[in-house]
């Protein structure tokens, strides 16, 4: 099949745009990140990350792990009201915006007819079989609200580059098992697909849910295409939507982090 690789107008930034502080130091921002942001990624890690700082592979795995598992669960029903406050544009405080299209839409028009908007499970639900259940088919770090008939043309399908241009969202890219998000949001799908990853590891009666570097996953506990989600996360970092988004989340919902939204050097720490 035919592969369309997507190539950003946006240039990579440097794994240190993001910077791990340990405890005890208080050396000045760099000049390309925000004094503000520093700040508080730096009393995060003195704070939330501090049983994380300093590890690699699977002991930040690990360590990653047990900190976010601490966390407030939702109902499915509730899911609907966290994500009009999560995912609310700046612009117009009654709309939210919908992951894949970009569109601003009253947060009101929610549902299941065309041209609505619905809960899209990016970590699709099939993979892993855990459906709608409180715990991983409620984590709103990876639902996100989309438009009815583009939640549905992405389906359950694994994420990679290529396929033919979706008429209904300029930009989305798919063919029989894959599916690649516009690029203003690539990197946000895959944090997403790996704060799953290093959340849900076996316990809880779900499944272990791991990435790997293949498509039709079907429904076995995994999504990929692992090496292309890194390339993502590396050439879309967390901009000012996604960062407030893990804000909301973990200050009125949650009251957990996605950390690759906080740190996203440390997805290839991990993989």
């Amino acid at each position: 099949m035919s592969r369309r690789h997507s190539l950003f107008a946006r240039p990579l930034l440097a794994a240190a745009a993001t910077v791990t502080v340990l405890a005890g130091t208080a050396d000045a921002a760099p000049a390309d990140f925000p004094p503000d942001r520093y700040s508080a990624t730096a009393a995060l890690d003195d704070t939330y990350y501090q049983d994380a700082v300093g590890k690699t592979g699977a002991e930040l795995k690990a360590a990653l792990h047990t900190i976010i598992s601490n966390q407030t669960k939702l109902s499915y029903s509730q899911v609907w009201n966290a994500l009009k406050a999560t995912d609310e544009d700046p612009a117009n405080s009654s709309n939210v915006v919908l992951l894949y299209t970009g569109r601003s839409q009253s947060k009101n028009d929610n549902g299941g007819s065309v041209g609505q908007w619905n809960r899209e499970h990016v970590w699709a639900k099939s993979h892993g079989d855990f459906g709608t259940a409180t715990g991983p088919g409620t984590d709103i770090h990876h639902l996100r609200p989309t438009d009815v008939q583009v939640n549905s043309a992405r389906g359950n399908k694994d994420f990679d580059n290529g396929g033919g241009e979706l008429g209904s969202a300029p930009g989305n890219f798919t063919d029989s098992d894959s599916f690649e998000p516009r690029d203003e949001v690539k990197g946000d799908v895959a944090r997403m697909i790996l704060y799953m990853a290093v959340r849900y590891e076996g316990g809880d009666s779900f499944a272990d849910l791991e990435p790997n570097d293949q498509v039709n996953n079907g429904s076995a506990p995994k999504m990929g295409r692992l090496s292309v989600l890194e390339q993502w996360s590396r050439q879309d970092p967390p901009d000012t939507f996604e960062k407030r988004r893990n804000d909301v989340i973990f200050e009125q919902f949650q009251h957990n982090r996605n950390p690759f939204v906080d740190h996203p050097e440390w997805v290839g720490a991990i993989w």
